[in-house]
């Protein structure tokens, strides 16, 4: 036992010693962070334009979604007071008829149950007891009548209530659509203002003269590419019109959801122009794109209708000659573009 003991510490000893007599390792202190690592990789002016465009893409599609939600929530607003008045003449009707009722059977009573024709039926005359089937048949169809009336109003009634209660269900649901639109609208138009803010004078400047090149490269590729056989085909005596007074706004500010008459979004220009042409069209550029009837860009004329992006979030009328008038985007004035300066989905005609 001693010896192993002996052992143990001789063994400890010695490792302790080589520990000690082994060359010291010198580590160096961590270096600091350099400042250059925390700091954001600065985006080039090109990829800012980018993302400030995609942006106001993503608010022009949320604008398209609350102004359908508006036109929906507009729509079920008239026809919940249609409704109400309906349920209210209803009331009337019934009141009136459960009156009637009430007269004829208080009638009755007083006649000890027995209606006129009824009593004239027991007399002993032959000629009055022939009176007598007749006005008690007369009665009969009138009471049947009478209670027909009765039943087939109240059923109305019912009908209209359920109704009422639908379009209120839609209503509410519109409205919130309507909330989240706004919501998600006025969030993409702050990042996109705060995009453009943190840029200098020089900077934004020169953001403006990228978007324009960007613009201009785009609408020669399209002329280039022979998409327009005819670039002054005539226009409709309605898409005159129409034409007419999208033009005449050329300078009011962009404001989403406005549809005039101190400032348009994209489909509140189209659609205004066309009413004042005398052809209600619907109220986005979405919805213009699935109801109007679809035709060749080849085949254009001005008062047509381009619809633009993949989701048919924008829309501006063509007016001749390659060009369009539209509302751009906020923080810019209804203007002239190059038909071909944004992604073409495809053409509508109101007038068709």
């Amino acid at each position: 036992m001693y010896r192993r003991h002996c052992a143990a510490a001789a063994i400890t000893l010695v490792c302790a010693m080589a520990v000690l007599a082994s060359p010291v390792q010198a580590f160096a202190a961590p270096a600091p962070p350099s400042p250059a690592a925390d700091r954001p990789v600065k985006k080039s002016l090109e990829e800012v334009r980018q993302e400030i465009d995609g942006l106001y893409r993503a608010a022009g599609s949320a604008t398209d979604a609350y102004n359908l939600a508006e036109e929906k929530t507009k729509k079920q607003s008239g026809e919940i007071v249609k409704l109400a008045q309906a349920i209210v003449e209803g009331q009337a009707k019934i009141a009136e008829l459960k009156s009637r009722a009430g007269a004829q059977a208080r009638e009755e009573y007083r006649n000890a149950g027995l209606p006129p024709g009824a009593r004239l039926m027991l007399s002993g005359d032959p000629q009055l007891f022939l009176d007598g089937i007749g006005r008690a048949q007369q009665g009969q169809k009138a009471a049947k009548g009478l209670l027909g009336e009765l039943n087939r109003t109240q059923e109305d009634l019912k009908t209209y209530t359920q109704d009422a209660s639908t379009n209120w269900t839609k209503l509410e649901a519109n409205r919130v659509k309507q909330a989240k639109a706004k919501k998600k609208i006025n969030e993409q138009i702050a990042a996109a203002k705060k995009l453009e803010s943190q840029l200098e004078k020089k900077e934004r400047a020169r953001l403006l003269q990228l978007e324009q090149e960007a613009e201009y490269k785009s609408q020669t590729a399209w002329l280039s590419s022979g998409a327009l056989k005819e670039i002054n085909r005539g226009a409709s005596a309605s898409g005159k019109k129409a034409v007419a007074f999208a033009t005449s706004k050329i300078g009011l500010p962009y404001v989403w959801g406005a549809e005039g008459p101190r400032s348009y979004d994209c489909s509140g220009l189209t659609s205004q122009a066309w009413a004042s042409a005398g052809r209600p069209i619907p109220r986005t550029s979405q919805e213009q794109w699935r109801q109007l009837p679809h035709i060749a860009i080849e085949d254009m004329r001005p008062g047509d209708l381009i619809i633009y992006h993949s989701d048919a979030s924008h829309v501006g009328m063509y007016i001749g000659d390659g060009a369009i008038v539209h509302a751009p985007r906020p923080g810019r004035d209804v203007t002239l573009a190059g038909a071909g300066s944004m992604e073409i989905l495809g053409v509508v005609r109101p007038d068709r």
